[in-house]
């Protein structure tokens, strides 16, 4: 089962009591206030997770975070893998 849009694993988040976040499916806006875009394009356009989008893996998905030096391939691999679960299927 998929617990957010770009692929972070929320159950496991170690940070997630301590910054207050309840994870972007179950909130409005993300923990820090700001825009996510890749929250925003899933749920424009109806999906779940980006697993599911025919542009998978987008620009957005690809760079999100690299400036910041986090690696994309990670929630990109666990996108593809809700994508593979049965209660994915669109």
């Amino acid at each position: 089962m998929f617990e957010s849009r770009c692929g972070v694993c929320c159950n496991s988040c170690t940070r997630k009591e301590a910054v207050g976040c309840r994870g972007c499916l179950h909130m409005e806006k993300p923990f820090w206030g700001g825009k996510c875009p890749v929250k925003s394009c899933c749920e424009g356009r109806g999906l779940d997770h980006c697993g599911l989008c025919p542009d998978f893996p987008c620009e957005v998905l690809s760079g999100m975070g690299k400036d910041q030096g986090f690696d994309p391939g990670p929630k990109i691999a666990q996108c593809r893998k809700w994508a593979e679960e049965p209660s994915s299927a669109v």
